[in-house]
């Protein structure tokens, strides 16, 4: 934000400081309803009072409300807490109770033009990315999410490559096998799932106390859910409009806004919207209480929330299912995820294969190692500057089993789903099974509006896909190449090489003309039909997807499980940070990376395995002359990682992946 608007938003409502208690951030907000953290609040300062409370949540719907009617506008609003417990949900009277999605590219299948969706569900997806999203050291928003996922970074430049975060927008599934659930009035402990995943739609942003993110805020007033195509210009957004009134008084710090913060040289984007703009002073809405049942509802929505609003919980405490290790990794500030008992889900664990898998000692091994090298390493997307990284760290087999999952303190919760994607992932496309599970799949039967089957997509068509591109009849069935997250990205973006305008896509993407951030090719696909199925849960049509993101037949079939794969539980992913790990030519696992920038998580996944090896043995990397990179499909080279130059805090050790 310039500076000018910034002064105007400090002015524009200095006389509302009288009344700024009644905001709910009480000492640690300044008169611009803008979170004051303490100093040096970088990744420590989250404790047992670190929550939102029932209070909190109507203070942020009222500001809300108050100025959607101020504008004459309806709104559905929800409110979750930092590991995506719905709070509330708030639909006022005249809202639209579905939304469109649609990235307004023209392009048709995948979900766009999809128009059944409940508006609550949109809501909740927009609040659940803000928090998850941030962290004490950044604070991202869904505007930033739709400035990173792209086809171009940033949006509408050419021979620029895709978003860093290229594909997280499904990640959080509301199949995942990793992410907890409400149910029955009682919810898992842990991060959530989101109902549509990731949003990159403006008008979800983080809310704050004393410098750490205690949830988000996430409205829909336009009915639609979509994309912001040009970021080069500012939008009077009234989806973010009204959310940043609702942030008022618990707003993101100013200096760990996404605006503050670079990947590739380039300023991220945060908020188009300041307090300047709104039409009223936030401190002067009206107590919730008091509005009238003519004005709206609380709103139930199944598998998420009852029609109540309730306190969140306190990220780093037991309740939150995220807390402090105390077993597997001294000395590493580590945190670990644990169930309603505060019993830990992941402790490290053997393989599942007949032979050769790792062991517990190996697993718990590489997780000590990575989280070593995430200690030492310099953040990339982290205020202040010099920060530590703070990522999540996922080791499974080959199988896609989960042999660990351990986080750096204060890492951002997305990474937590993304990790164990990117593990998978690896594992997956570098077995011998993969081309067999990948044709056993059902296909991704696409809706075109309504409850009309657009197309089927059939999965065996991206294997077919991928040996022609990269001239290898037998790829993804005999083992022979081991491909990364990286790689998979490489052949999973509309453009290959990435980024340059007018060449082919990779096989594993739509086609230019047939790419959006809703209808993206194989990561879709994969889990297409239970993303439809969880919506028609939700409308009370059909039963709710499984805890498995795949073996789902499509609505014309009636959401039969057909043949889950646990090896892609919850999904795919297709940006940099997972590697598969080997005996030497036989893989029995994977690492995956999440949560900084995305060159530091190819180099802690890396790393951690190369270390472990080299302190036990017996695993490793994949052999130099297995990896993708040897590849060059239409005569540009696949990579395998990408390590950042200087990467360490107290060293200057200059290229710590060379020759490994």
């Amino acid at each position: 934000m310039s500076s000018h608007r910034w002064y105007a938003a400090v002015l524009g409502f200095t006389a509302v400081s009288a009344v700024l208690s009644a905001c709910g951030g009480g000492a640690s907000a300044d008169v611009t309803g803008v979170d004051t953290p303490p100093a040096e609040c970088a990744g420590s300062c989250a404790n047992a009072a670190s929550l939102l409370s029932q209070s909190d949540v109507e203070r942020v719907l009222a500001q809300g409300i108050a100025e959607a009617r101020a504008r004459g506008r309806n709104a559905t609003l929800a409110v979750v807490d930092r590991v995506g417990n719905v709070l509330a949900v708030y639909r006022m009277n005249g809202a639209s109770a579905t939304v469109t999605i649609s990235s307004a590219s023209g392009v048709n299948g995948g979900l766009e033009g999809v128009n059944i969706v409940p508006d609550t569900l949109a809501a909740i997806a927009k609040a659940v990315t803000a928090a998850f999203l941030s962290s004490e050291g950044n604070a991202f928003s869904t505007r930033t999410a739709g400035q990173i996922v792209q086809e171009h970074f940033n949006p509408g430049e050419s021979l620029a490559p895709g978003g860093p975060l290229f594909g997280v927008q499904f990640s959080q599934l509301p199949c995942s096998d990793l992410n907890g659930r409400y149910a029955g009035g009682a919810a898992d402990a842990g991060p959530k799932r989101s109902p549509l995943g990731l949003a990159a739609d403006p008008g979800g942003l983080p809310l704050y106390r004393g410098g750490t993110p205690v949830g988000g805020v996430g409205v829909v007033a336009d009915a639609r859910y979509s994309i912001d195509r040009n970021v080069g210009d500012v939008d009077q957004d009234i989806d973010e409009l009204i959310a940043l009134a609702a942030t008022f008084g618990l707003a993101a710090p100013e200096a760990h806004r996404a605006d503050h913060i670079t990947a590739d040289g380039k300023t991220l984007r945060f908020s188009d919207a300041v307090f300047a703009d709104l039409a009223v002073a936030p401190a002067s809405a009206a107590a919730f209480a008091s509005l009238a049942a003519t004005v709206g509802s609380l709103i139930a929505v199944p598998g998420y929330a009852p029609a109540a609003t309730r306190a969140g919980v306190a990220f780093g405490q037991p309740a939150s299912g995220v807390r402090a290790d105390t077993l597997d990794f001294p000395g590493l500030d580590a945190f670990v995820l644990v169930d309603n008992a505060n019993v830990e889900r992941f402790r490290p664990r053997s393989g599942t294969e007949a032979s050769g898998a790792l062991a517990a000692a190996e697993a718990r091994q590489i997780l000590r190692d990575a989280l070593a090298v995430t200690n030492a390493a310099r953040a990339q997307i982290r205020r202040p500057l010099g920060s530590q990284a703070r990522v999540t760290i996922s080791v499974v087999d080959s199988n896609g089993v989960v042999l660990g999952i351990a986080s750096a303190r204060d890492a951002p919760v997305f990474g937590t789903d993304v990790s164990l994607q990117k593990a998978r992932t690896a594992a997956f496309l570098s077995s011998p099974n993969a081309a067999a599970t990948l044709a056993a799949l059902p296909p991704a039967v696409y809706l075109d509006g309504g409850l009309t089957v657009l197309d089927s997509v059939a999965l065996s068509g991206y294997v077919n896909a991928l040996r022609s591109f990269v001239g290898l009849p037998n790829a993804l069935a005999d083992g022979e190449v081991a491909i990364t997250a990286r790689a998979a990205g490489n052949l999973a973006r509309p453009l290959y090489p990435d980024g340059l305008d007018g060449t082919l896509a990779g096989p594993l993407s739509k086609p230019a003309g047939g790419w959006s951030p809703f209808s993206t090719g194989l990561e879709l696909d994969l889990v297409y039909n239970a993303l439809i199925q969880h919506v028609g849960f939700v409308l009370g049509v059909a039963a709710d997807a499984g805890p498995n993101c795949t073996g789902v037949s499509g609505f014309d079939s009636g959401f039969t499980s057909v043949a889950p794969s646990p090896a892609l539980a919850n999904g795919l992913q297709i940006f940099a940070g997972g590697v598969p790990i080997y005996r030497g030519k036989v893989l029995v696992g994977a690492i995956g990376v999440s949560g900084d920038g995305v060159d530091q998580d190819d180099m802690i996944a890396f790393l951690g395995v190369d270390r472990a090896a080299g302190s036990l043995g017996g695993f490793g990397n994949a052999p130099a002359g297995m990896r993708s990179d040897n590849l060059e499909p239409q005569g540009s080279r696949l990579r395998y990682v990408g390590c950042p130059e200087a990467p360490y805090l107290h060293s200057d050790e200059m290229h710590p992946c060379d020759g490994k």
